[in-house]
């Protein structure tokens, strides 16, 4: 999610599931916030905890026996005790001398020039309750305590999001934290968990040192000061030979993708990065992927993969012109020469996207670089520009150049993510579905007052007329739909529901094909008091079966119980109207919330 810290750095370098006592947070203040910067872990390292990656830290470092200091008590109960046990299980490793005066100007400036004052970058609010990050778990298996696993899970789910390696040592946002994936393997109506991070360059080097090295972008550079001592501190590291910009510093946090046979984690601000999953469930890192070096810096987290052709399109975007680089990949997984699109004149937070058969359709949204703000107002280098006119873009989905790129005015509609999109009227029409954020102030900020209403959007091509409604009154995001109907109309979507984001309550069906003026939910699961879950993925029963009911399969989850500490895989029936529960996996460990994800088939899997 942290979309523009590539190209940023660059210029430097009812279900009974539930019933918690709620951890909070600690109540703020504007003293200065002083953590230990240890690992945060719930259980010792396994000697199979540690994938080596194509670009390990060069230099060796020593380790030592001696204990970090305990956190700070400020911090919520459940990460305190958590690092406390840590503590006292494993040793950190020793650092050097000029890592030891670097860190000690970091905690300088975060404790003097720009502590975590705010919400939405103090660690004792960001990483409270489920948010709290939690340690590598290796291949574990599940007991399945409600009904039974379908056969058409033979598989793997695998989600994404932020896991913080280290107590943040100052500031510190939700997109931030490092990239770690949870995958519950299933075979044969058994269930195996683990959580394993992407080993990163960032990753790998920090746990080298044993402490943060690089930035946290979208925390990090609040205001003019911050910003200037920051940057310098991140010059003199770079110049000192402590991390090399050019190996990456991407977070792959944010979400996963299949194609080519290979899989990636994703983060857009770096390149892919190669996983694989081995026949026991453990996931393994297989390093960071340029596609035979035609993939320049960076790439979205959202490509769009065409079930029919096996093509996989994607963009990457960035704060200096072309502010917009479209391409794609073909079927075996080859990049495609880039389209850079100059006809972007600012520079946007293009999150996501989407594709019809014919065209791809890009969002150029009020999000965009805000440097005044950062400078003058000691906000986040990422900001909002009221002025601006939301717009969209479609440019024919093969396009050698930008040249039949078309922008249309749409205003206020700002999306972070698309839903889907198709084509109508022969191609002479295009349809977008996709949440939009009416209060786009707060995305950054203030998520929880962030309120997303899905539309549908239609544009005639020919008459230049956009025509759009909503389809819900909810607030809802992170939506999927049967992954078959990715540029095609489709009828059914499946969306989370946000109480408020980033938590996210329950997981609704909108049958998009009612007409306006109606709401169109038309099934419903929320999962109980104090139980909160993620991205729902729909996995079809017969994948790719032309004749099988575009409903016909089943949504999974990860929920947890902030009342009892209890995490549950869940699957539901996407059929029925109260999105039966057909299965329930009670899982060894808690698993944190987090961003997208995906279900891969074993079939795939023993391709990759």
């Amino acid at each position: 999610m942290d979309a523009f810290s590539s190209s940023f750095l660059s210029t430097l370098r009812p279900s009974k599931l539930c019933s918690p006592t709620v951890t909070t947070a600690t109540p703020r203040s504007t003293s200065t916030l002083n953590i230990s910067s240890v690992r945060i872990e719930e259980k010792p390292p396994t000697s199979s905890s540690r994938t080596k990656t194509k670009t390990p830290p060069q230099s060796p470092k020593t380790k030592t026996d001696q204990t970090p200091s305990p956190p700070s008590p400020t911090l919520p109960k459940r990460v305190a005790s958590s690092v406390a046990a840590a503590a006292k299980k494993r040793s950190v490793v020793e650092p050097k001398f000029s890592t030891l005066i670097f860190n000690t100007f970091e905690d300088i400036i975060n404790n003097f020039i720009d502590p975590p004052i705010r919400p939405s970058v103090d660690p004792r609010h960001v990483l409270s309750q489920n948010f709290a990050p939690v340690d590598e778990l290796p291949p574990t298996k599940c007991q399945v305590i409600e009904g039974s696993l379908p056969p058409c899970l033979d598989g793997a789910y695998i989600r994404n999001g932020p896991n913080p390696q280290f107590l943040p040592r100052g500031p510190y946002h939700l997109f931030d934290g490092d990239g770690m994936l949870h995958s519950i393997r299933i075979s044969k109506g058994q269930a195996t968990l683990c959580s394993r991070y992407v080993k990163t360059y960032k990753y790998s080097i920090e746990n080298q040192v044993g402490s943060p090295v690089f930035p946290n972008v979208f925390s990090g550079f609040n205001g003019l000061t911050a910003a200037a001592t920051r940057g310098a501190l991140s010059a003199v590291r770079i110049i000192s030979g402590e991390f090399n910009p050019a190996n990456g510093f991407g977070l792959a946090n944010t979400s996963l993708a299949l194609f080519g046979n290979r899989l990636y984690a994703l983060g857009e601000s770096d390149l892919p990065y190669s996983i694989r999953l081995t026949s026991n469930g453990d996931i393994q890192t297989l390093g960071r992927h340029d596609f035979d070096g035609k993939l320049f810096m960076s790439m979205t987290a959202h490509p769009k993969i065409d079930a029919e052709t096996g093509e996989a399109f994607a963009f990457r975007y960035g704060p200096v012109p072309p502010y917009l680089t479209y391409f794609y990949f073909d079927a075996n997984g080859n990049k495609q020469p880039d389209v850079p699109v100059f006809s972007m004149l600012r520079p946007s937070f293009l999150h996501d996207f989407a594709i019809t058969k014919k065209y791809a359709i890009f969002a150029d949204i009020q999000i965009g670089m805000n440097p005044m703000e950062m400078i003058f107002g000691g906000g986040s280098p990422v900001g909002t520009d009221p002025a601006k006119m939301p717009r969209i873009g479609v440019i024919p989905r093969y396009a050698k150049d930008e040249s039949q790129i078309r922008w249309f005015d749409v205003p206020g509609f700002n999306v972070i993510h698309a839903i889907n999109a198709w084509d109508e009227d022969d191609g002479n029409a295009v349809v977008m579905v996709a949440p939009n954020i009416l209060s786009v102030e707060h995305t950054l900020e203030r998520m929880d007052l962030v309120h997303a209403s899905v539309e549908k959007v239609r544009i005639d091509l020919r008459t230049g007329i956009v025509s759009r409604h909503p389809l819900s009154t909810r607030n809802l995001d992170f939506a999927v739909i049967n992954p078959d109907y990715v540029a095609k109309k489709n009828k059914y979507v499946y969306a989370a529901v946000g109480d408020p984001m980033p938590k996210i309550s329950g997981v609704v069906k909108l049958d998009v094909s009612k007409g306006e003026r109606q709401d169109c939910i038309v099934g419903s699961r929320m999962y109980g008091p104090g139980c909160f879950g993620g991205e729902p993925f729909f996995v079809a029963k017969e994948a790719g079966n032309p004749d099988a009911d575009e409903d016909d399969g089943y949504l999974v989850s990860y929920v947890h119980n902030e009342n009892t500490g209890e995490s549950r895989f869940l699957v539901m029936d996407a059929k029925s109207p109260n999105l039966d529960i057909v299965a329930a996996v009670k899982l060894p460990r808690r698993v944190p919330y987090g961003f997208h994800g995906l279900f891969v088939r074993e079939g795939d899997l023993n391709k990759l």
